[in-house]
């Protein structure tokens, strides 16, 4: 049960005292709400208080400046040819710029911090440029727009160099390409993988041969435009192969595991956006990693608000500070105010639930309610050190590896406790959470054989890692995961359910432990964990050996 809602309800007290485990009360699969930030348009970028000091920029060239990146950025090009003292010169330059660089749709933002006016009057507004080469990278720089005031309207004063400081009438930039084949993936088992028989690796594959200096290479070069001679280099893609081309990448991937996480995830999701990975619990190393639609890997580069699932590192923190145990009554109410309304699940209820209860019945209003026992640093300090989360992994392909910031207020940190405000993860990390839950011990996930480990964690104690066990378990005999209960093997798991946006159906989440094998899966759109995810766990465990070999 993670929901949250904005009925108006008085904060109720909460009783901790010690008391027998009693029988779960079975409720309904997880749900939870995301305090989710949603970025303004272009216009609005950076916007902020201003110093109204007399040199301070005046806001209106502010607002002229951000008209036109957003024009630039928008090809909407004789507009904002328009804002700018030459029109047509303008207008011709932008649209000749990224002509033969395959530029995609760029991003520009100003920093009007960094905004300063003249003693002429002319306000000079920095700018950060992000252009997307396709197939590349991506090419960033940094100019500034100066702007002029004429008959009481905000210009952009039109010269070459702002456009990017290194443009002038005798220079220009040129792309080069060196396509280079890559020297292919292999499976554990020395097997070559292809995205023909495992469509889901498509873009994992295509990860792991840049990562190792394979695949496409480039450079944006700055040339003399009468005889094309470069004189500086701008931005180069790519890197070194790191090994022979003809020597292929040696992954941990596991061709039985792969095709069942492929085949889950188109049985089950009715076509949603989804990922999976499933990987060793005793040293990390990735079996499976399933992205449906193929063309992102957000199985390990999303950024995703866990939901429930993050309950496991809440548990671990609170069980770390002694102050609360499974056995301990913490009462889970319908309502919990905390700057805004917390609610369960269709607004259920467990008066004199155990913390045990708490946690398979995934309730949001009993954790919320323990905030005051952690300190605000406590969530993320634990998931670093004891999970290794927001660390840098080194896995073989680019990953997100999580982050944890400190809450900015009390509302914050009540939707952190349930893996919401900004908390962020993907199944990558949470299988991870899953693994060290499991086994007592983080081990940095790995696809590439031969990948570093960077990481500095500490083993919890015994007692703790028990607990976590002991209450996984339940999740699954007597809680939101009983659909997992009739698999064969000792399962523990952990639903969740994290909202996205106002009017969006929240994603479902569901991670779990057989054997040596940690799984997560995210469905987006799924309303619930148990009843998306839930369905494409099921499957895979269904499907393959209680351990890989």
């Amino acid at each position: 049960m993670t929901d949250t809602g904005h009925r108006p309800s008085a904060t109720p007290s909460v009783t901790t005292y010690r008391r027998g485990p009693r029988k779960a009360v079975r409720a309904a699969v997880a749900a939870a709400v995301a305090l989710a930030v949603v970025a303004g348009g272009a216009y609005a970028a950076d916007l902020g208080p201003f110093d109204s000091g007399p040199d301070a920029p005046d806001p209106a060239a502010l607002t002229q400046a951000r008209a036109f990146l957003a024009d630039w950025a928008g090809d909407r090009l004789p507009e904002a040819g328009e804002r700018t003292t030459k029109p047509g010169e303008a207008q011709q330059v932008l649209r000749n710029f990224t002509a033969g660089l395959d530029i995609g749709k760029p991003t520009l933002r100003i920093a009007a911090a960094e905004a300063k006016t003249a003693e002429d009057g002319v306000v000079t507004v920095p700018f950060t440029a992000k252009m997307p080469v396709e197939g590349l990278g991506t090419w960033t720089y940094t100019s500034q727009l100066p702007l002029r005031e004429r008959g009481g309207r905000w210009q952009v004063d039109w010269r070459l160099s702002l456009v990017h400081p290194h443009l002038s009438g005798s220079e220009k930039f040129r792309l080069e390409r060196d396509d280079t084949e890559g020297p292919g993936a292999v499976d554990r088992d020395g097997d070559p993988l292809s995205a023909d028989t495992h469509p889901s690796l498509a873009p994992v594959l295509s990860e792991v041969a840049v990562a190792s200096g394979a695949g496409p290479h480039g450079a944006i070069h700055l040339v003399d435009r009468a005889s094309g001679d470069v004189r500086k280099t701008e931005a180069t893609f790519g890197k070194k192969p790191s090994r022979p081309t003809d020597e292929a990448v040696r992954t941990t991937i596991d061709p039985t595991w792969q095709a069942a996480a492929e085949k889950a995830l188109a049985d089950t999701t009715d076509g949603k956006d989804a990922a999976l990975v499933a990987l060793r619990v005793d040293n990390g190393e990735i079996l499976a990693v399933a992205n449906s639609p193929s063309g992102f890997n957000r199985a390990v580069s999303g950024t995703y608000a866990p939901g429930s699932t993050w309950k496991i590192v809440t548990t671990s923190a609170l069980l770390l500070k002694g102050d609360v145990a499974p056995e301990d009554t913490v009462d889970c109410p319908k309502y919990l105010t905390v700057g805004k309304e917390f609610h369960n699940v269709e607004t259920s209820e467990h008066r004199g639930a155990t913390f045990l209860e708490d946690f398979t019945e995934s309730c949001n209003t009993a954790f919320i309610s323990l905030r005051g026992k952690l300190g605000d640093r406590e969530m993320g300090d634990v998931a670093g050190k004891y999970f290794g989360v927001g660390q840098e992994w080194h896995t073989g392909v680019p990953s997100f590896d999580g982050s944890v910031p400190e809450p900015r207020d009390e509302t914050e940190k009540a939707a952190s406790m349930i893996g919401q405000g900004r908390v962020l993860a993907n199944p990558l990390i949470m299988a991870s959470v899953t693994a060290t839950a499991a086994s007592g011990t983080f081990r940095q996930p790995t696809l590439v054989h031969g990948s570093k480990d960077t990481t500095t964690t500490t083993d919890p104690p015994e007692k703790v890692v028990g607990d976590l066990r002991t209450m996984m378990r339940a999740t699954v005999t007597d809680g939101t995961a009983e659909l997992l209960s009739d698999l064969p093997g000792d399962i523990g798991a952990k639903t969740g359910t994290a909202e996205v946006a106002e009017g969006t159906p929240n994603n479902g989440w569901l991670v779990a432990r057989r054997g040596n094998v940690a799984i997560a899966c995210v469905v987006e759109k799924g309303v619930t964990g148990g009843r998306s995810a839930g369905p494409v766990v099921r499957s895979l465990l269904a499907s393959v050996p209680d351990d890989p070999s």
